[in-house]
């Protein structure tokens, strides 16, 4: 049983640890304008989703121990760390929130001496609002810990850079589940043309994780893999970390609150977000002066400012943030983010997963409520799944709660799926 979250009150976190998770990225790339028409797929579009267009080797750590010295530098744990890693960019074909062709980017990070076939495990990042705040733009960082981990622990690892991110076009659609499972699974495609070009093969069962938003994109992967949404791979295990998994009844309700449970600038960094972000897929507003004092915000979320530029320009209240429309429609959803909220919510309440799955958490967490993680587990129980779950303890990685549970989870993670017995090609 989860138990309520002490105050945030008396603990101390910077803006640094909050701009941490909604990373720092300087680069320049600028972001494309995000249509809002809609266009159904072709099958010619569906034929080649997931193609190889490019990869490149980023960076090679020669051996165990530079892969050791690698988590470290992350502030990970190097526990796991038995060989060294080749990490790769690879570049695909997907489509967009709307169905219509594009192209993503990933991170790809494979074993060294390890021969044959090697076990998948897909991990999907937390939010970023700079285009390089992805696993396959960054290195030495929090967002590839978790690749190097696996990778170095004797997996094969895909890591999608999601939509609108890393090389891939237009603007990001946050937290839009549906694009970040194809852009997940077409990660997966792209690296089982490209694995034979380093000497192995990757096992059809995937062994799936991934932190906050990534929590959320990771059970929307698994639940495509159990439906037979691939005709190669499989789900081989569920481990999700700390996710929003009820944004309308757990996230969103804590973050309006504004009585110390969440640290107050990141609610108004996901507060902000939730309206731009969902408005980019489900016409939320006509215009963001309906639901900001100052319209201006909305381009603080284009793919070009950085994580502190956006935190530093954001207001302090949320009085200050929203109009009182904006406001109202948080707090009560309705039309396009009514939507899309229903479609982010889905993850833990309309499936039943067959494979192992464990759900991993920290008490006081100070960006996503615990609260999520009960109502994933209440869920879960309706339809007869009982799931563990794994309290991470105090777990505070630069003064946060939320990221030290990645970095605990990671941990944790990699030993659990070290002990599954999958690896089949059936």
């Amino acid at each position: 049983m989860l138990v309520a979250r002490t105050s945030y009150r008396h603990r101390r976190v910077t803006a640094a640890a909050v701009t941490a998770v909604l990373l720092a990225g300087a680069g320049v790339a600028s972001a494309g304008a995000e249509s809002r028409t809609s266009a159904a797929p072709s099958s010619t579009t569906a034929a080649q989703r997931g193609t190889l267009l490019s990869a490149e080797l980023l960076y090679t750590l020669p051996s165990a121990k530079d892969s050791a010295a690698e988590l470290t530098a992350s502030g990970y744990s190097p526990g796991a760390a038995d060989h060294g890693v080749d990490a790769y960019r690879l570049v695909h074909r997907t489509i967009d929130a709307k169905g219509r062709p594009t192209t993503a980017s990933g991170l790809f990070t494979v074993p060294r001496g390890v021969e044959g076939r090697l076990r998948t495990v897909s991990f999907a990042h937390g939010t970023g609002v700079h285009r390089i705040d992805a696993p396959s733009m960054q290195r030495k960082v929090f967002l590839t810990g978790p690749s190097i981990t696996y990778a170095s622990a004797g997996f094969a690892t895909v890591a999608p850079d999601y939509l609108g991110m890393g090389t891939g076009p237009g603007r990001h659609p946050w937290m839009d589940v549906p694009s970040e499972t194809t852009a997940s699974l077409d990660l997966l495609r792209a690296a089982r043309q490209f694995t034979p070009r380093t000497g192995h093969t990757l096992d059809r069962d995937v062994l799936v994780t991934g932190f906050s938003q990534g929590a959320s994109a990771a059970l929307a992967l698994g639940r495509s893999l159990q439906a037979g949404e691939d005709r190669h791979f499989r789900l081989g295990a569920l481990a999700p970390i700390s996710g929003a998994y009820d944004f309308q009844g757990a996230e969103i309700p804590a973050l309006l609150a504004g009585d110390g449970e969440l640290e107050p600038r990141s609610s108004m960094a996901y507060a902000a977000y939730t309206l731009v972000a969902f408005d980019r897929v489900h016409d939320v507003y006509d215009n963001p002066g309906e639901v900001f004092r100052d319209p201006l915000v909305e381009e603080l979320f284009d793919g070009v400012h950085t994580g502190p530029q956006m935190i530093n320009a954001l207001p302090r209240t949320l009085d200050e943030l929203l109009t009182p429309y904006g406001r109202d429609l948080l707090d009560r959803p309705k039309g396009g983010l009514a939507a899309g909220l229903r479609r982010a919510d889905s993850v833990c309440k309309d499936w039943k997963p067959k494979a192992p799955i464990r759900l991993y958490f920290a008490q006081d967490d100070e960006q996503a409520t615990v609260r999520n993680t009960a109502n994933c587990v209440a869920a879960f129980q309706e339809r007869g799944i009982g799931v563990p779950v794994i309290d991470l303890g105090a777990v505070d990685h630069q003064k946060s709660r939320h990221l030290g549970s990645n970095v605990r989870g990671t941990a944790e993670v990699v030993r659990w799926f070290s002990t599954l017995r999958t690896g089949s090609n059936r």
